[in-house]
């Protein structure tokens, strides 16, 4: 038995419920600290460095979904673990006022509970579809779910924006209980018996075998190594600015915090539009390679950043959204590739180490994320110790991450060529 379009749909929005939740830990509460509570900008990535740092769990994951079959359980886990984070780091904003010391052992054991749901939940999803979708579907199914991971992502960003104005600590903690609230329903709801009929674990699948062991059979294929290197060094470049973009808005720009919310989900939106375009040429036209669509969105990346740089030498001229804009819409061009090629590989052999291989790769880039994102706020904080004005310390680290997206095209290119063109035959099927 397969996944069928709906079972598809339905985890999509499991994966749209991440977003809504994660984006609210990474981008709102990073802002309220640094701007609101004027906290040093390396405090939040920390924060988020040590929810990406507990996501090297993630082949563990994978790797009991593999063992087991029940991967639905884990989903549904991974959802309530997140709640239970996401919320305690919400009650952490106002201890902060009183006692900052305990606010901040709070927040790191709060970030730690939100990396153990995220990897749980994230892994055993994509586990589940790559392991029960049927070839000439996987890489629309990569494309569906992460669209709708990236859809809650914007809607979330730009409703909570709305309803976070004018901004009080109250409504930040109601905000977030009533979001993760809906968030577990859905989770629940959408993966009700979605694994009934299909079957739970292949006859050859070695249980007795360690996880340390399974690993090392993994990471022996040279084509599964290379392509973990290309995810950690280009997942660096795409996720240092997650972390200053909003703050840089509202220091630079002076971006009230709704705005500067408001800001992320323009930028998801063209993440959103990216991932589309690129899914529809792909697909429907059969237009262009993947690693073709890859470059192009390392390189668009690229420019739109150091745009974004040099916006803040002017900005009450210079319109940061419409830059914001178009670096959305580069990074989903080259993340839906990116996502299609995994989706693939991750059952290249047919030996029934789908979730091993996906939390492999998925611990590559949450490992990239949490130092790309840490990377860019110590670096902030280090040029403005330096004597750099805002708009020079933050418009240096762009222009950094924009080298590193260079890098990255190239990379893409001309290192993991095999990956990319099996991909892509396999979407043009």
């Amino acid at each position: 038995m397969i996944l069928s379009w709906l079972s598809i749909f339905r985890l999509g929005l499991v994966q749209m419920c991440l977003g809504a939740v994660v984006v609210l830990m990474t981008s709102t509460l990073n802002r309220l600290m640094v701007v609101e509570l004027s906290l040093a900008a390396t405090l939040p990535g920390a924060l988020v460095a040590i929810h990406y740092l507990v996501q090297i769990s993630r082949p563990k994951w994978g790797f009991l979904s593999d063992i087991q079959g029940n991967r639905t359980k884990w989903i549904i886990l991974g959802m309530i673990i997140l709640a239970v984070g996401a919320n305690l780091a919400a009650l952490c904003i106002p201890l902060y006022s009183f006692n900052a010391t305990a606010a901040t052992i709070l927040s790191f054991f709060a970030y730690t509970i939100i990396g153990v749901g995220v990897g749980a939940s994230g892994t055993s999803l994509l586990a589940l579809l790559a392991t029960h979708t049927i070839q000439h579907r996987r890489a629309a199914a990569a494309t569906i779910t992460w669209l709708m991971m990236i859809f809650g992502i914007a809607v979330t960003a730009t409703v909570v924006g709305k309803l976070l104005d004018p901004y009080s600590v109250e409504r930040l903690i109601k905000i977030v209980f009533g979001l993760t609230l809906v968030t577990v329903a859905i989770t629940f709801i959408s993966t009700l018996n979605i694994e009934r009929g299909l079957s739970s674990v292949k006859k050859n699948v070695n249980k007795s075998q360690s996880f340390l062991t399974g690993l090392k059979v993994i990471w022996a294929n040279s084509q599964t190594k290379r392509f973990s290197i290309f995810v950690f060094l280009s997942m660096t470049a795409y996720f240092m600015q997650e972390l200053i973009l909003e703050p840089y808005a509202g220091i630079v720009f002076s971006f009230t915090p709704g705005q500067s919310t408001s800001l992320s989900g323009m930028q998801n939106g063209g993440v959103f539009l990216g991932m589309l375009a690129v899914g529809i040429a792909c697909t429907g036209f059969k237009f262009g390679a993947l690693k073709n669509w890859v470059w192009a969105g390392c390189m668009g990346s690229c420019i739109s950043l150091v745009l974004i740089a040099l916006a803040g030498q002017s900005p009450e001229i210079v319109p940061l959204a419409p830059l914001v804009f178009g670096l959305g819409i580069f990074n989903g061009m080259f993340a839906v590739a990116a996502i299609g090629s995994m989706m693939s590989l991750a059952s290249q052999n047919n030996d029934n180490r789908e979730g091993t291989r996906m939390g492999l790769w998925g611990a590559a880039q949450a490992i990239a994320a949490g130092f790309g994102g840490l990377l860019g706020t110590v670096l902030v904080d280090l040029l403005r110790l330096a004597n750099f004005s805002h708009a020079d310390a933050y418009g240096t680290v762009f222009i950094f991450e924009a080298a590193l997206f260079a890098l990255a095209a190239s990379i893409a290119t001309r290192s993991i060529t095999t990956a990319f063109s099996g991909t892509t035959q396999m979407v043009g099927e």
